[in-house]
């Protein structure tokens, strides 16, 4: 069995007295996760509170308090393929994630990500991610190494401050009438849970999207998310008419299956660049990665997208 590194996090809500048992709120919480599993986490005393103490059968529930735990899987994936460290200073570090490998535990990944990669290679227990980018992508991902100056670089992300570029490859049957578009609208949780979905509303997701060339009907394209929704330039690429080489997800949903390594999703976080909020330096960042382009070598002429 793997057990996660680091702990999870869940708050106790406020909820109206009776109070529930610690252990039936996170029955009821986690439905997933067996009961059984539950009773012996609690047993073993891996169920914390906020001072660090044992959580027991007999601690009492309280609103708005939060319970730490080890996430577990019985037989967890490896991603057979390497990160690598870009750039690192006593404030940030930047990493270039593989594809397949998610930045920090989720689902049946406990120890396998970006995250704990970094903590064990570099002895940085309190290395934080500033961003995320999908399991399925690949490319850079920042992260803070200084916990005093955290905030000062996670206000870069939430302010819009950080300007990101993406490369991705998608089927181009034809070449359209334009070569660039603004896209804005709003993107909201879809069904199944983990799918998104555009809907009415104030918008919430700016994209800009560049055609960069043709050949052999695929598309190279240069993508430049103006906000951080999530799968935002997926959904955004999909609604073009020009779905991402290898995208499970979208346009359409593909049945679950184990991961094909020979088949990445055709995206990739290229470079990011931003003024440095401690010195007032510009920072620029680019990944040595490059996608599945082999098409573009080949003789056939390029077809040139109208301006």
């Amino acid at each position: 069995m793997a057990r996660a590194l680091q702990p999870s996090v869940v708050t106790m809500p406020r909820v109206d007295a009776p109070y529930p048992t610690i252990l039936a709120f996170l029955v009821g919480r986690f439905p997933a996760i067996a009961p059984e599993i539950w009773l012996r986490r609690i047993v073993e005393g891996t169920v914390r509170d906020e001072q660090d103490r044992q959580i027991t059968l007999e601690s009492g529930y309280l609103p708005q308090q939060r319970l730490f735990y080890f996430r577990e899987v019985e037989v967890e994936p490896v991603i057979p393929f390497s990160e690598q460290i870009i750039y690192r200073d006593d404030e940030i570090l930047v990493a270039c994630k593989p594809h397949f490998l998610p930045v920090t535990p989720g689902g049946k990944y406990v120890g396998e990500c970006l995250l704990n990669r970094l903590r064990e290679r570099t002895g940085i227990a309190d290395l934080v991610p500033l961003h995320r980018i999908d399991r399925e992508t690949a490319g850079l991902v920042l992260f803070s190494v200084n916990r005093k100056t955290r905030g000062a670089y996670g206000t870069l992300f939430m302010a819009g401050h950080i300007e990101k570029c993406y490369e991705a490859v998608a089927l181009c049957h034809q070449v359209p009438e334009r070569n660039r578009w603004e896209i804005e609208n709003r993107i909201g949780r879809g069904e199944p849970w983990f799918l998104m979905k555009t809907e009415a509303g104030v918008s919430n997701a700016r994209s800009t999207i560049l055609l960069r060339e043709i050949r052999n009907d695929r598309g190279v394209f240069h993508l430049f998310p103006h906000t951080g929704k999530t799968h935002q330039l997926r959904l955004h690429m999909g609604e073009l008419g020009f779905g991402i080489l290898n995208d499970r997800y979208y346009p359409l949903l593909q049945p679950e299956r184990e991961d094909d390594f020979t088949a990445p999703l055709q995206l990739l976080a290229k470079s990011v660049h931003f003024t440095d909020p401690l010195t007032g330096h510009q920072r620029d960042f680019v990944s040595g990665r490059s996608l599945c382009m082999d098409f573009l070598s080949e003789k056939t002429s390029p077809a040139t997208p109208a301006t």
